[in-house]
């Protein structure tokens, strides 16, 4: 868990935002972190719905709104520390800015890819933790 959680902070998919979030978590609240997660993936989920429907008519796409979505989609990923999908809103926002439809849809592909990834890796993480803890919940009898 460890080693994945370093690789993430050196590939710069995380950032230390994302430690700092894992330092709120306590005795008191041992699904913070987890739960910050999930309420993020739910929102990044519907960012990237909105975004994909703005971009789908050449004719009548809405930049001003696609900016809106974006710097939603922005903060909620710089607060939990989700750095290169941060990264790729602020490219994706400059497209927007510039009303330039070939650079946001291509920042939306790469803000999708990297968005995916980053789930699978959190997915990865946590089902990792969780192995852990039901791991350390298990008693052994005494041999012999």
């Amino acid at each position: 868990m460890d080693r994945l959680l370093a690789l993430l902070l050196h590939q710069g998919v995380l950032d230390e935002q994302f430690l700092e979030l894992r330092q709120l978590q306590d005795e008191l609240s041992p699904n913070f972190v987890s739960e910050v997660v999930s309420i993020y993936l739910r929102e990044s989920d519907k960012h990237l719905r909105s975004l994909r429907t703005l971009l789908s008519d050449a004719e009548t796409t809405d930049y001003k709104k696609i900016g809106v979505h974006l710097n939603q989609f922005m903060g909620s990923s710089s607060s939990i520390g989700a750095k290169r999908v941060r990264n790729v809103c602020l490219v994706f926002r400059t497209a927007s800015e510039q009303s330039n439809r070939a650079g946001c849809l291509r920042s939306l592909e790469v803000l999708e890819y990297e968005y995916c990834y980053l789930e699978n890796k959190l997915h990865e993480l946590f089902h990792m933790e969780q192995q852990k803890v039901l791991a350390s919940a298990v008693r052994y009898p005494l041999l012999g």
